[in-house]
């Protein structure tokens, strides 16, 4: 019993210890929602410094919004080692739209793109 109890436990704290990574798209997602629920904690955590500036700005301009579904839907994602895009569609949104995302320290933040700086879509 002993000798099964030990790698048991060993097993379950790494897997409790460990930080479970988000893909790109789920990050996009997470982004979108936070934004629009105004989860500002939640959306510092899934982006940059100089995003998580310009998505205030942008909705300390937005009206409240009534909360609803995002319905968010990835249409294309591209990952290329520590720099990712996913273009999805959202309630939120008529059109579809692009995030840019880099691995900081292991996880997935949406930034801003570089001036000039087209994506593959």
């Amino acid at each position: 019993m002993k000798k099964i109890l030990i790698p048991l436990l060993s097993l379950l704290f790494v897997a409790c210890s460990g930080q479970t990574t988000s893909s790109p798209a789920e990050v996009a997602e997470t982004v979108v929602v936070s934004f629009y629920t105004q989860d500002n904690g939640t959306l510092q955590k899934h982006t940059t410094k100089v995003s998580y500036e310009s998505f205030m700005t942008v909705q300390a301009l937005l009206t409240a919004e009534e909360k609803k579904a995002s319905e968010f839907k990835v249409l294309d994602e591209r990952i290329d080692a520590d720099v990712a895009w996913i273009k999805f569609t959202s309630s939120y949104s008529d059109a579809p739209e692009t995030f840019k995302l880099v691995k900081q320290n292991g996880q997935w933040k949406v930034t801003e793109k570089d001036e000039g700086e087209k994506g593959p879509f």
